[in-house]
């Protein structure tokens, strides 16, 4: 009598014990998925744009109406006539009209 009491005792705890084991939710540990650094775009403290420091994805990605033969056209303009020396001078830049200029205006900066 005690041995078949005492295996419906263990039945139960063991029963119990996989239940909950199973029931729980898995906690799966990300491990190598951590960005190790943080990608930081060349913008300043203000959170403008830096025409002298970003490069063409940076331009496509934070400016308005400017896509990827823009963006190019910016940093090829910049390599061969120099830093800018305000944002005005982005007009010069083909395909870059004062609408696109204006609506990005308050993003831009010349450092």
């Amino acid at each position: 009598m005690r041995t078949g009491f005492f295996y419906s005792l263990v039945f139960a705890l063991l029963t119990s014990v996989s239940t909950v084991a199973i029931s729980a939710p898995a906690v799966k540990a990300e491990t190598g998925n951590a960005p190790l650094m943080q990608e930081v775009s060349p913008k300043a403290q203000g959170g403008k744009i830096d025409l002298n420091g970003a490069d063409a994805p940076t331009l496509q990605r934070e400016l308005s109406g400017i896509g990827e033969a823009k963006a190019k056209a910016i940093v090829a303009y910049r390599e061969t006539n120099g830093p800018f020396a305000s944002v005005d001078e982005l007009l010069e830049v083909k395909g870059i009209g004062k609408a696109i200029l204006d609506r990005n205006r308050e993003k831009l900066e010349v450092n």
